[in-house]
């Protein structure tokens, strides 16, 4: 009886050990850029213009993360080319830093989308 308990004790374990690894294989939220953020500067001026977002991970990874990266949201001047573009720099396990950048005479009132990390 005390080597069926076992057995089942073990299986419960090696369950929920795998479990929890495969929540921290993936991890994601929203992102957003918009005017009420003080230092804002993606709707004024002219030339290359951008903001940066630092994200931290809720659970570091075991290993660097392949991040990807959705616009759902853009909010722009209709009289002046949408140019922009969105990247994750300085990926490490802990996380890593979304940056969105403008350029030209392009004016972006908002922009936001999301993010998704996750282990190959």
């Amino acid at each position: 009886m005390k080597k069926f308990n076992l057995i089942i004790i073990l299986s419960f374990y090696v369950a929920f050990s795998s479990s929890l690894s495969a929540q921290t294989n993936t991890q994601s939220s929203s992102w957003s850029f918009n005017q009420s953020l003080p230092s804002y500067s993606l709707d004024n001026n002219n030339g290359e213009r951008s903001m940066t977002l630092d994200v931290d991970f809720e659970t570091p990874f075991e290993k660097i993360p392949q991040i990807f990266i959705s616009v759902t949201q853009i909010d722009a001047d209709k009289e002046t080319n949408q140019r922009y573009n969105v990247e994750a720099i300085s990926i490490s396990r802990d996380g890593f830093t979304l940056k969105v950048k403008t350029w030209a005479d392009s004016k972006i009132f908002s922009i936001s989308g999301y993010w998704i990390a996750c282990l190959e």
